[in-house]
C-alpha cells in the first residue's frame, strides 16, 4: 500500500497529513518504550514506600529515618545529574541510558543486602548515583524528535509511567512482600527489590538495540520523514540560548534558576504523595499489604487520565502557564482534605485530587524551560532544573517523616505540601508567558 504523498503537488513544503503521520510514527515507536523505561525506574524509585511497611519494623527505622533515607536518593541524583545529562548529549541517548538502567537495576537488586540505618542511607544514596541523568536524559532526548508544540502531550505520556508505576507496582509490590515473606530465609521486601530489579537489567540491555539518537540515523523513517523532523527541530531551535559557552552560562541565567524553584515546589508535592502513599491509606484503617496496594493504586489511576488530557490541552491552545497553576492548586486542595479526611473513601477521594493535581505538574512543567533552551544549553538547563528541583525529593519525604514523628500524625505535613504547591503557583503566574508559550 503506498503512502500518502510527501509534499503538496508542486510544492517543496510536506502536506499536512503526511507531517501527522510522521509525528505519529515517531509517536508510537519512542514515547511507548520509554515509557515503560520510567514505568520501571519510578518503581525502582519508590518501591521503598510499600518495602516501609514490613523494612521498618524489621530493622527498628524511625519514621525519620525512613524519610531521611528515602530522601538521600536525591543527594546522590543531585551531585550526577549535570555531568550525566552532558555526557549523555555528547555520547548519545542509546549508549547513556542504557548504562544507567543496568546499572540502577543491580545496586536496586542489592537492596536485599539492607540491614541497618547507614546501609539503607549508602544504598539509597548509590541508587540516586546510578539513576542521574534518565529522567532529564529522556526530556532531553525528545527535544531531538519533537519541535516545542509536541512535546507537553509527549512528555505528559511519558510521565503517566508515574501513575502507571502505582496502579501496577503497588499491588505487585503488596502481593510479592505477602507471598514471598519468609521463602528461602528472606523477608518480603527483600524479595520486593529483588524481583522489581530485573526489568531494568533486561530493559536496559534492551535499549541499547531499540533507541536512534537522532531522526537522521533511524532506519525506520524515509528520507522525506527524517526531512520533516530536522526541519520543524532546526526551527524550533530558531531565537533559542545556545551560544558555544551556554553550558557555563546557564549556571548565571536567573531563567533557568527561577524555573528551578517553581520545579522544586511542584516536586515536593509528587514526592510527598509517592513515598507516603502506602502509609496515608494504611493510616485509614486498611489491612494487609495487597489491600494496601490495590487501594492506593486508584488515586494514580485517575492522575493518568488527567495528565494526558490537560497534556494534549495544553498542546492544542499552546498556553502553559494556566494548565500548570490549576492542577497544581487542585493537589494543594487535595492534600488539605485528605489531611482532615475522617473516612477511607474521602480520603482516597482527596488523594485521587492531589494525585492528579502533583502528577500533572510535572510534564506540562517541562514544555516552559524546553521552549527557550536548545542544544548545550538545553543538556545543563535541564539536567540543573532537574537536579535542582529533585532536591525536594530529598527535602519532602524527610520533613514529612519529621513531622509525623514530631506530631503523631501526617495533617502537618500535608499542610506543609499544599503550601509548597500555592507558592510554586504563584512563580508560574509571574512568569512572562512570552517566554513559554510556544
Amino acid at each position: 500500500m503506498s503512502s500518502p504523498a510527501a509534499v503538496l503537488p508542486g510544492s517543496a513544503v510536506p502536506s499536512k497529513d503526511f507531517v501527522e503521520q510522521t509525528y505519529t510514527k515517531v509517536f508510537w515507536r519512542l514515547v511507548p518504550f520509554l515509557t515503560l523505561c520510567y514505568v520501571i525506574a519510578y518503581l525502582d524509585r519508590v518501591n521503598v514506600g510499600f518495602a516501609k511497611l514490613q523494612m521498618s519494623q524489621d530493622l527498628g527505622f524511625s519514621e525519620t529515618v525512613y524519610g531521611f533515607g528515602a530522601g538521600v536518593f536525591f543527594v546522590g541524583y543531585f551531585l550526577f545529574e549535570v555531568p550525566s545529562n552532558v555526557i549523555l548529549h555528547r555520547v548519545g541517548a542509546r549508549i547513556w541510558i542504557a548504562r544507567i538502567m543496568v546499572t540502577w537495576g543491580i545496586i536496586s537488586g542489592a537492596f536485599l543486602f539492607v540491614n541497618s540505618a547507614t546501609t539503607f542511607y549508602v544504598m539509597r544514596f548509590l541508587l540516586g548515583l546510578a539513576e542521574a541523568g534518565f529522567y532529564p536524559g529522556v526530556i532531553l532526548y525528545t527535544t531531538a524528535w519533537f519541535p516545542a508544540h509536541r512535546r507537553a502531550k509527549v512528555i505528559a505520556v511519558f510521565m503517566a509511567a508515574i501513575p502507571v508505576s502505582g496502579i501496577f507496582g503497588n499491588p505487585l509490590s503488596g502481593w510479592i512482600m505477602d507471598a514471598f515473606n519468609g521463602a528461602h530465609g528472606l523477608a518480603g521486601w527483600q524479595w520486593m527489590f529483588v524481583i522489581e530489579a530485573v526489568p531494568a537489567v533486561l530493559v536496559g540491555i534492551a535499549v541499547f538495540f531499540y533507541l536512534d539518537n537522532r531522526a537522521s540515523e533511524a532506519k525506520w523513517l524515509t528520507d522525506p520523514e527524517k526531512a520533516v523532523i530536522e526541519r520543524d527541530i532546526a526551527a524550533d531551535n530558531v531565537g533559542k540560548e545556545a551560544s558555544p559557552h551556554s553550558i557555563a552560562t546557564v549556571f548565571r541565567n536567573g531563567r533557568v534558576w527561577f524555573m528551578s524553584f517553581i520545579y522544586f515546589c511542584f516536586v515536593t508535592g509528587q514526592y510527598g504523595l509517592t513515598f507516603w502513599m502506602p502509609t496515608l491509606v494504611k493510616a485509614t484503617g486498611v489491612q494487609g499489604n495487597l489491600n494496601i496496594g490495590l487501594i492506593s493504586a486508584i488515586p494514580f489511576l485517575f492522575a493518568v487520565f488527567v495528565m494526558i488530557l490537560l497534556g494534549r490541552s495544553a498542546d492544542r491552545m499552546r498556553e502553559r502557564r494556566w494548565h500548570l497553576i490549576v492542577p497544581a492548586l487542585c493537589g494543594a486542595v487535595g492534600f488539605v482534605v485528605a489531611a482532615t479526611a475522617g473516612s477511607t473513601v474521602i480520603a482516597i477521594m482527596a488523594l485521587s485530587i492531589a494525585a492528579g493535581g502533583v502528577l500533572t505538574c510535572a510534564p506540562l512543567f517541562w514544555s516552559m524551560p524546553t521552549a527557550f533552551l536548545s542544544g548545550a544549553g538545553a543538556a545543563a538547563g535541564i539536567a540543573l532544573i532537574n537536579s535542582v528541583g529533585n532536591l525536594a525529593g530529598f527535602a519532602s519525604p524527610y520533613v514529612i517523616g519529621a513531622l509525623k514523628d514530631y506530631s503523631g500524625n501526617t495533617a502537618t505535613g500535608m499542610y506543609a505540601l499544599a503550601a509548597m504547591l500555592l507558592l510554586g503557583s504563584v512563580a508560574t503566574f509571574v512568569t512572562p508567558k512570552r517566554l513559554v508559550n510556544r
